[in-house]
């Protein structure tokens, strides 16, 4: 149903795994539409509350691009290509109103890394090196890696690793900010599999709301104060609220998925 994508679905999260081994799960055209139209369909679901994406194999998350689609392109084409990535996939991911969390085993590198910087948790097996390489083509980073990089790890450091086209280790990663966690190999999905279900335990809409209002932050020409002022104010209006608030009151866990619509 979705080229190149393997997808498994259990407790609530949605596991995607990009299956281009021989590729080293390189993105082309048809992956990103994959990936677009693969959380197209479960952005309202609410049977899935959290989405993990990583990639096939042990060697690669996504080692980049896939070069060949755009190695003839114009000016004209390549402003295309990084516009509509942008739209149809990388921000998608970043506002999408569930969590995404990136099981990063092996090589993101570009638009891997890319990808990775447009989810909202970031978790790398020991083996990972991450790099933006694009200088070394002649090109700059097309997939928002200009701007998210400099969120995660200062204006500094993202000149550097975008000036010198090299990669980093998954430790040097975790100083910089740049993964939230470094587990072994083994333990990657398992480790962002228990993350996920501790998110799943708390209230959907919360955690859109709490989506929306970080990433308001970010946004050039947004206050972000007054995000957050209008998203817990919308709170206040839901099921899960009252639930919430009424399980605290009686001392036991709160039911989120059997909260009254």
């Amino acid at each position: 149903m979705y080229p190149n994508l393997q997808l498994e679905q259990n407790d609530g999260i949605l596991t995607i795994t990009i299956d281009r081994p021989k590729q080293l799960n390189a993105l082309n055209k048809e992956t990103i539409a994959a990936l677009s139209s693969a959380l197209d369909a479960v952005s309202e679901d609410a049977a899935v509350q959290v989405v993990i994406i990583t990639g096939s194999g042990e060697k690669a998350f996504v080692a980049g691009a896939d070069i060949k689609e755009f190695a003839a392109f114009s000016i004209e084409e390549g402003a295309k290509l990084a516009e509509v990535g942008h739209e149809q996939l990388f921000n998608k991911i970043e506002r999408f109103p569930k969590p995404v969390i990136a099981a990063v085993n092996g090589f993101a590198l570009g638009g891997g890394l890319e990808l990775a910087m447009s989810c909202h948790i970031r978790v790398a097996s020991e083996n990972a090196k991450v790099g933006l390489p694009e200088v070394t083509l002649g090109v700059i980073p097309g997939y928002g890696g200009t701007q998210r990089l400099p969120q995660l790890v200062g204006k500094g450091k993202a000149f550097e690793m975008i000036f010198t086209g090299g990669m980093i280790a998954a430790a040097e990663a975790l100083d910089w900010g740049l993964v939230n966690h470094v587990v072994p190999q083994e333990s990657l999905l398992e480790t962002c599999r228990g993350m996920a279900q501790k998110i799943a335990r708390n209230s959907p809409n919360a955690i859109r709301e709490a989506i929306g209002a970080v990433n308001a932050g970010f946004a050039t020409g947004v206050d972000g104060y007054q995000a957050e002022i209008a998203g817990f104010g919308n709170c206040f209006a839901t099921p899960e609220f009252e639930e919430g608030t009424q399980a605290f009151m009686e001392k036991r866990r709160p039911d989120f998925k059997n909260a009254k619509q």
